[in-house]
């Protein structure tokens, strides 16, 4: 499909200026990790693996080898991200997207409201990843429900604000069916169904999508180092379409085993 909406002129202006896919693909925060893990372990491949107590590296295993050389293409062959991916940030992704220059973008449930008002509803659609290679489907899933700050006066007040946030009512308020605002994006208790509360079923597809692909990142003492160091690895390979994959990702290996050993968490 992305190169279809690369190729084929989508929305008729007889003109070359469209991308498949738009992708965040700047290394600032560790992106195009971040975009880049869906795809990656749903082809079956991983940054790391759990061994042990500990983790090993798993970007250089077969299966990762063979999705970033996917992505690669994308950037190379195909090419069908956007002009720029390879610096490009949400802030510009977002855009890019909501311009009419891009068909295919991964993003969370948070950017809806954005797009309603600057698409409309009716110029887009909303599907959960397929499956890749691997067999599987699997999403990445973040979130938080409350951030309580050390130090406070009033525990017990932060304790009561915290229970009450996850509690029925405290989560259908944040969903902001009638005060205008989104807090809750994805419910964090079972009982409240999202999508039902606030009558749009495309909710429910990253509901879905959380529920039963969802996978977060490796609970590393510090993962956001290693997102880092994965994403400046990546980057160098979408960026210089010479360069051979499985030798890059052969480096990043030993870049990330080198800081698994200083986080004291290496299997």
């Amino acid at each position: 499909m992305a190169v279809k909406f690369t190729e084929e002129d989508p929305d008729g202006n007889g003109k070359d200026d469209t991308a498949g896919m738009v992708v965040p693909g700047t290394t600032t925060r560790g992106y195009l990790t971040w975009w880049f893990s869906t795809m990656l372990w749903s082809e079956g491949g991983g940054f790391v693996e759990k061994q042990g107590d500990g983790y090993v590296p798993a970007i250089d295993g077969a299966a990762s080898v063979e999705a970033v050389e996917k992505l690669q293409a994308m950037f190379c062959d195909s090419k069908v991200v956007q002009p720029g991916a390879s610096t490009a940030d949400s802030s510009t992704t977002h855009t890019v997207f909501e311009s009419g220059k891009g068909g295919i973008y991964l993003t969370g449930p948070y950017m809806l409201p954005r797009f309603d008002g600057s698409l409309g509803k009716d110029k887009y659609e909303v599907v959960a990843a397929p499956p890749g290679a691997g067999g599987t489907a699997t999403a990445l899933a973040e979130g938080e429900n409350v951030y309580m700050m050390a130090g406070s006066a009033n525990e017990k007040g932060q304790q009561e604000f915290a229970e009450f946030a996850a509690s029925p009512a405290g989560q259908k308020i944040g969903l902001g069916v009638d005060n205008g605002g989104i807090i809750v994006r994805l419910p964090v208790n079972t009982t409240v169904d999202g999508a039902a509360e606030r009558g749009d079923p495309r909710w429910d597809v990253f509901q879905k999508a959380y529920d039963t692909s969802g996978r977060n990142a490796p609970a590393l003492p510090n993962w956001s180092t290693v997102r880092q160091i994965s994403s400046e690895g990546l980057n160098g390979v979408v960026s210089d379409c010479s360069r051979d994959v499985a030798g890059a990702m052969g480096k990043l290996a030993g870049e990330i085993d080198e800081e698994l050993e200083k986080q004291g968490a290496k299997g």
